[in-house]
C-alpha cells in the first residue's frame, strides 16, 4: 500500500521540472511575438486602410491590393531587386575561391590578406557608398579612367539606369564578400585533411580535389550564405539611396521593392500601400527561402 501511494510523487516532480524551460524561454517567445509576429499582422491589417496626411484612418477593403496589381513602377522594381540579388549572390564562388586560397598552408601575408577582404564589413554603408560614387564619377571616377586605358569611354554609371543598377550591384557584391569569406573559412577548416590525403592517394588532381571534395563538403556553408545573401539582396535600400539620391533621374528605373516602399511610406504617405509592398516581399523571400530548403536535399551534402 505504501509503495502505491508514493507512486504519483515523481509524476508531479516530472510536471514541475517541465515548467522550467517554459519559465526561461518565456521573454524570448514574448520578444518573437513582440517584435517580430506583432508587426507583421499590424501590416497585413494596414493593407485594408487607408491613410491620409493627417493621420486618418479609414476602411479601403482591396483598394491597396488593386493599385499593386495595376502599378507599373512594381515589375521594374521586382526585376531590379531580383538582377541585384542576382549579381551579389555570384559573390560566392568569388569568396569559396578566395577563402580556399587563404587556407593554403604557407601563404605569405595570410594575415594581411584577412584584414584586406574584412574591411568591407567594418565600413559605415553609407561612406562605402559615397566613396564608390566618386569611383563611379563620370568625369573624374576612377572606374571610367581605367577603362579609357583600354580605349573605352565610361558610362553615366550612377545616372544612367541600367549601368546605375550594375554599379550598386558591383558594390553589393564587393560589401557581401567578407562575411562569405568568414563563414566558407571556417568550412574549409571543419573538412577532414584525410579526404585530401586519400583523394591523393587514388592519384587526384588539386582540381579534382576541389570539386570531389571541397565544393562537396562546403554545400551546407554554401547553402547557408545563399540563403542571407538573397534576403539581404531582397532588402536593398541604403547602398541605392546613399549612391544615387532621391533626386536622381534614373531613379525612378533603378529603384528596387523596398526603395518603393520606403517612397510610398515616407513620401507619399500612403502607408496602405506601402503595407502590401512590405507583404509582397515577405512573401518573395519566403517563397524563395522555402524552394531552397525543398532542394536542398538534391545538393546539399552535410556527410
Amino acid at each position: 500500500m505504501n509503495h502505491d501511494l508514493a507512486r504519483p510523487a515523481p509524476r508531479r516532480r516530472r510536471s514541475r521540472d517541465g515548467l522550467w524551460p517554459v519559465v526561461f524561454l518565456a521573454p524570448l517567445m514574448i520578444g518573437v511575438i513582440v517584435f517580430y509576429f506583432w508587426p507583421i499582422l499590424a501590416t497585413f491589417l494596414n493593407t485594408f486602410s487607408s491613410f491620409d496626411p493627417f493621420g486618418g484612418r479609414s476602411f479601403a477593403g482591396l483598394d491597396n491590393y488593386r493599385t499593386l496589381l495595376s502599378d507599373s513602377f512594381i515589375p521594374r522594381a521586382v526585376l531590379n531587386t531580383a538582377v541585384y540579388t542576382a549579381i551579389v549572390l555570384l559573390g560566392i564562388p568569388i569568396a569559396i575561391g578566395i577563402a580556399s586560397l587563404m587556407s593554403q598552408k604557407g601563404l605569405r601575408f595570410s594575415r594581411f590578406y584577412q584584414v584586406l577582404f574584412f574591411l568591407p564589413a567594418v565600413s559605415m554603408p553609407v561612406a562605402v557608398a559615397l566613396v564608390w560614387r566618386m569611383i563611379f564619377n563620370k568625369e573624374f571616377g576612377v572606374a571610367n579612367w581605367a577603362l579609357s586605358l583600354i580605349g573605352i569611354e565610361g558610362p553615366y554609371w550612377v545616372t544612367a539606369p541600367w549601368w546605375a543598377l550594375l554599379a550598386v550591384s558591383i558594390v553589393g557584391l564587393w560589401a557581401s564578400l567578407p562575411l562569405a569569406i568568414i563563414i566558407l573559412s571556417a568550412g574549409l577548416q571543419g573538412i577532414p585533411a584525410e579526404l585530401y590525403e586519400a583523394a591523393q592517394l587514388d592519384g587526384a588532381s588539386t582540381l579534382r580535389q576541389f570539386f570531389a571534395v571541397t565544393v562537396p563538403l562546403l554545400t551546407p556553408s554554401i547553402f547557408f550564405l545563399t540563403i542571407i545573401t538573397a534576403i539581404n539582396g531582397f532588402q536593398l535600400f541604403d547602398l541605392l539611396f546613399a549612391m544615387m539620391g532621391q533626386a536622381n533621374p534614373a531613379m525612378a528605373d533603378t529603384q528596387s521593392l523596398v526603395y518603393l516602399f520606403y517612397s510610398e511610406a515616407f513620401r507619399q504617405n500612403d502607408q496602405g500601400y506601402a503595407s502590401v509592398i512590405a507583404l509582397l516581399i515577405l512573401l518573395i523571400i519566403g517563397v524563395f527561402t522555402l524552394l531552397q530548403f525543398r532542394m536542398q536535399r538534391r545538393w546539399v551534402h552535410y556527410e
